[in-house]
């Protein structure tokens, strides 16, 4: 499994606009094969920031999710939105061992 967590800094004039183009990409974006959970949250102590959680079943599958048309029309849609780049972190899936 692929995790990355995408933290997006929001100018706060464009909140309101974020909001509905991540919705929109949300919903199309739980669509797609191999996609696993894709959630968009706001941070409770600074509505301009958010955070981005995106779970695909494999790498090809996170890659395909960037050439889609939503998140294509996404990137584009809130580009001039952002108050600083995005940032993407990926992040390892670990099996929790019992260790007794």
């Amino acid at each position: 499994m692929i995790v990355t967590c995408v933290y997006v800094h929001v100018k706060p004039e464009s909140i309101e606009e974020f909001i509905k183009a991540s919705e929109a990409n949300h919903f199309e974006s739980v669509k797609e094969p191999g996609n696993i959970r894709f959630d968009f949250s706001q941070q409770a102590d600074d509505p301009s920031r958010f955070m981005l959680y995106e779970a695909y079943e494999s790498e090809e599958s996170a890659a395909v999710h960037k050439e889609t048309t939503h998140y294509l029309r996404w990137r584009e849609t809130v580009q001039d939105m952002m108050a600083e780049p995005r940032k993407g972190v990926r992040y390892n899936i670990l099996q929790p061992k019992n260790r007794e």
